[in-house]
C-alpha cells in the first residue's frame, strides 16, 4: 500500500494537478492532505472544489484537515487582516482578495475541516497510528524545521501518541527520527514550494511485503514561472512582491 500526503496547496492549480499526476503515477492508494488548501494563490476555487471532489470520489481513502490559513478564511475579520498584516502586507492583502474570490460554500468546507486527525493504517498485523496535523500537535501555526534539534522536535511532538507525525506549514520538507522511534515527517508544500527550486513536494508512504515501511519526499517539475506571473496578474498590494516567491532561487 502507498499514502501520499501532501499539503500546502495555496490557490496553486497548475502544482496540485502537477502533484496528483505524479501521485497516479506511483500508484498511491490513499491521499491525506495536511490543510492550507487555497490562500494566496491564483485558482483558491479550484483547489478547494478539487479536494471536495477527492473526497467524494475516494471516501475514507482521501483524509483531510484544515491548515492555519484555511482558518483565516473561514473566520475573516478586520482584526485577523491586521494580525497578518503585521507579519506579511503581502500576504494579509492576498487573504483579504481571497476573500472577496471565494464561493460561500467552499468557505464553509474550510470552516467544517479538523484541526488534526489521528489516523489508523494495518501495518505487521496491527494498527499504525498516523497523526495528520499542520503545523504541529499542539498548534495549526508551530513550525518543525530541518535544523531543528532533536530534543526540541521531541518536546513539540510529546503528546502525540502516534508512529508518524506527519506536518506541513514550513513548506521545507524534512524528516525525523527520535529517540522513541516515533517518526516526524514535514512533507514539504505543493503550491508554495521554499527550497531553493521551488517544485512541488509532497511524501509517499509505501508498506511493503516484507513487513516494512518507508517514507521518501517525492519532487515534481512544473512552470513556477507562469505561475508567479498568474499571481502578479491578481493585482492586490504586494502581489508582485508574492509573485516573486515562486520563482527559483538564483546561483
Amino acid at each position: 500500500m502507498k499514502i501520499a500526503i501532501i499539503s500546502d496547496i495555496h490557490g496553486n492549480k497548475l502544482a496540485f494537478d502537477a502533484v496528483l499526476d505524479d501521485i497516479k503515477i506511483n500508484g498511491c492508494d490513499k491521499i491525506f492532505c495536511l490543510g492550507d488548501i487555497a490562500m494566496a494563490g491564483y485558482d483558491p476555487n479550484y483547489t478547494i472544489e478539487k479536494c471536495i471532489e477527492l473526497q467524494n470520489t475516494m471516501g475514507r481513502n482521501f483524509e483531510i484537515i484544515q491548515g492555519n490559513t484555511d482558518k483565516l478564511i473561514a473566520h475573516y475579520s478586520e482584526t485577523k487582516f491586521l494580525e497578518v498584516n503585521k507579519k506579511s502586507s503581502p500576504m494579509a492583502h492576498a487573504l483579504a482578495n481571497d476573500i472577496l474570490i471565494i464561493k460561500q460554500e467552499n468557505i464553509n468546507f474550510l470552516k467544517n475541516l479538523p484541526e488534526n486527525k489521528m489516523v489508523g493504517v494495518n501495518y505487521k498485523k496491527r494498527t499504525m497510528r498516523l497523526h495528520l496535523v499542520h503545523g504541529s500537535p499542539r498548534r495549526q501555526d508551530e513550525n518543525i524545521y530541518p535544523y531543528f534539534e532533536m530534543s526540541k522536535v521531541e518536546n513539540i511532538v510529546s503528546r502525540s501518541y502516534s508512529d508518524i507525525v506527519f506536518c506541513g506549514h514550513t513548506h521545507i520538507p524534512c524528516g525525523f527520527v527520535l529517540n522513541s522511534g516515533q517518526q516526524v515527517i514535514n512533507v514539504g508544500s505543493v503550491g508554495r514550494s521554499m527550497i531553493p527550486a521551488r517544485m512541488p513536494v509532497y511524501a509517499i508512504l509505501k508498506m511493503n511485503d516484507n513487513n516494512t515501511f518507508e517514507v521518501e519526499h517525492k519532487f515534481v517539475n512544473y512552470d513556477n514561472e507562469k505561475v508567479s506571473r498568474l499571481i502578479a496578474d491578481r493585482g492586490f498590494t504586494g502581489a508582485d512582491e508574492l509573485a516573486k516567491m515562486f520563482l527559483k532561487e538564483e546561483n
